[in-house]
C-alpha cells in the first residue's frame, strides 16, 4: 500500500486524545495525514473506522512503513511511537527507573485525568439534565489532579515530570488541561488555577509555547471556527 505520508491518524477536531498523538508525531518530525471524523454522523462507529479500531473511539494510528500496523488507545500509540522512532530519546527517557516513572504518568493521565475531565465537561455542557452534584464531583476531581501535578512539579528543579526535560509524559496532559483552563470553572469564583497551582500553571504555559503544541493548537482553532 503506497502512501505519501508515513502515518494515517484517525482523530477529531475537538477530541483531546487525538491531539496528544499529533503532538508526538510533530515532535518526532514524522509525516502523517489526519482524518477528522464527524462525531455527529457517528463516523467513529462506522465500519470504515471500526475495521481498524473495534472500540469505535479516537485516536487510531496506521503506520504504513511498518506493514500498515494499526494501533489504538492514545497512550499506547504514544509509547509505540517513542519506542520505535525516538531513537535519540528526544521526548522519552533511557534510564530504567525513569522509564517506569514515565509509564506511571501516562497511566495517571489515562486513568486519573482524561476520564474525570471528560465527565466534568459532559455533565456541564452535554448531559440533558442538570446534575449539580455530578458537576461538583468531577470539577473537584479536576482540582485534585491539578493538585497532584502541582505538588510534584513544585519539587522538580527542572519543572518537568521525568528525566529533567519535556517528555511524552508532559505532552500527554496538554489537551485536557487546556480544556480545563478554558472551559472549566466558569461558575466557580473560588477557583484561581494560576494562584492556587503555580507550579502546574507555569508548566502548562511552557508546554503551550513548544513549537509542536503551538502549531497544532492553531490547526485546532482553525478547524473549530
Amino acid at each position: 500500500m503506497s502512501h505519501d505520508q508515513q502515518f494515517t491518524l484517525y482523530t477529531h477536531a475537538r477530541g483531546p486524545n487525538g491531539w496528544k498523538v499529533a503532538f508526538v508525531l510533530e515532535e518526532l518530525g514524522l509525516s502523517y495525514h489526519s482524518i477528522y471524523l464527524d462525531f455527529d454522523k457517528k463516523e467513529q462507529k462506522a465500519p470504515e473506522h471500526t475495521q481498524y479500531n473495534p472500540n469505535g473511539r479516537i485516536p487510531t494510528l496506521i503506520d504504513h512503513h511498518n506493514g500498515d500496523f494499526v494501533i489504538w488507545e492514545s497512550n499506547a500509540i504514544i509509547l509505540y511511537l517513542v519506542d520505535k522512532y525516538d531513537r535519540e530519546a528526544k521526548i522519552s527517557v533511557t534510564d530504567e527507573k525513569d522509564k517506569y516513572t514515565l509509564l506511571q504518568w501516562l497511566f495517571f493521565q489515562a486513568s486519573g485525568q482524561g476520564p474525570y475531565y471528560g465527565q466534568a465537561f459532559w455533565f456541564t455542557y452535554a448531559h440533558p439534565e442538570k446534575v449539580p452534584s455530578a458537576v461538583e464531583r468531577y470539577e473537584n476531581e479536576i482540582l485534585r489532579v491539578l493538585g497532584v501535578l502541582d505538588g510534584v512539579l513544585a519539587k522538580e528543579p527542572s519543572g518537568w515530570l521525568v528525566g529533567g526535560k519535556c517528555t511524552v509524559a508532559d505532552l500527554s496532559f496538554v489537551p485536557w488541561d487546556l480544556l480545563a483552563l478554558t472551559l472549566g470553572f466558569k461558575d466557580r469564583t473560588d477557583v484561581d488555577v494560576a494562584k492556587t497551582y503555580p507550579a502546574f500553571y507555569a508548566w502548562h504555559q511552557k508546554l503551550l509555547k513548544r513549537e509542536s503544541v503551538a502549531k497544532l493548537l492553531e490547526v485546532r482553532a482553525s478547524l473549530m471556527k
